[in-house]
């Protein structure tokens, strides 16, 4: 007996085609919810920046 025919979906032309990873990362840090969280970790970026750097020197009592 003949196996059944098996229908296949199409593609939706109403859903977008699935994103790649760095637009994926994009769209998670740019997101609003996320605004915190990444002025906190680049606020912590900045600071250790300027403390390994030789600026760090301006900081300190003569």
């Amino acid at each position: 007996m003949a196996p059944k025919r098996q229908q296949i979906a199409r593609a939706d032309p109403r859903r977008p085609a699935p994103k790649g990873y760095f637009s994926e990362a994009y769209n998670a840090i740019t997101s609003p919810e996320n605004a915190s969280v990444v002025r906190s970790v680049a606020a912590f970026g900045v600071a250790v920046a300027f403390f390994s750097s030789s600026w760090a020197e301006y900081i300190l009592p003569e």
